[in-house]
């Protein structure tokens, strides 16, 4: 085997451990994205009496509008970002090469809002009833926790979104910083 081979093979074996390193901590925030939105839909449904599909924000005098589960999903997301950002930090991508912590969140916390902007848009689909997506109201019709219609799209939209946040992740929270190559002949 030639030594580029061997390299890249060592590259594909690495990207892999850490594609499923960062699914297992993905896996772990999200257990703390559903539990974060469990808490956050009993909490102001129950102070308010609102339901997850109800507006929230009405968008520009639209038919549109911002639901009270977008909501519950942004609280969620940003919950579950902080816990992956650390473990991410500290486990998946660690390296000799750390950026300030606030600095490496900064950039976590951007490409985990890139990811987030594609599971609204795919929750708002499940949810919308006009949707050619949306969830099944026989089968998703709030009669139970396991039945709840919001609770299913948010997981969903995770799902969807993973291979994106792990992109963005790699390339740019989390890449190796560029070397800059110091000649040993340098003019005095």
């Amino acid at each position: 085997m030639s030594a580029s081979a061997a390299v890249t093979r060592a590259r594909a074996r690495d990207n892999l451990q850490q594609f499923i390193k960062f699914g297992i901590v993905g896996g772990s925030g999200t257990l703390v994205n559903i539990a974060t939105f469990v808490v956050a839909k009993k909490s102001f449904g129950s102070l308010v009496g609102i339901f997850a599909e109800d507006p929230f924000l009405n968008l520009f005098g639209s038919q549109f509008h911002i639901r009270w589960y977008h909501v519950f999903m942004t609280i969620a997301f940003l919950v579950a970002n902080l816990w992956n950002y650390q473990l991410n930090r500290w486990w998946t991508f660690r390296s000799r090469y750390r950026p300030s912590w606030l600095k490496g969140f900064f950039a976590f916390l951007m490409t985990g809002i890139g990811a987030f902007l594609v599971s609204l848009v795919v929750a708002t689909l499940l949810m919308n009833p006009e949707s050619p997506l949306a969830l099944s109201p026989r089968i998703f019709d709030n009669s139970t926790g396991l039945r709840t219609p919001s609770y299913w799209a948010n997981i969903i939209s995770i799902v969807v979104a993973m291979p994106v946040n792990f992109i963005l992740n790699k390339l740019w929270a989390f890449r190796k910083p560029k070397v800059a190559v110091i000649s040993s002949q340098d003019p005095q």
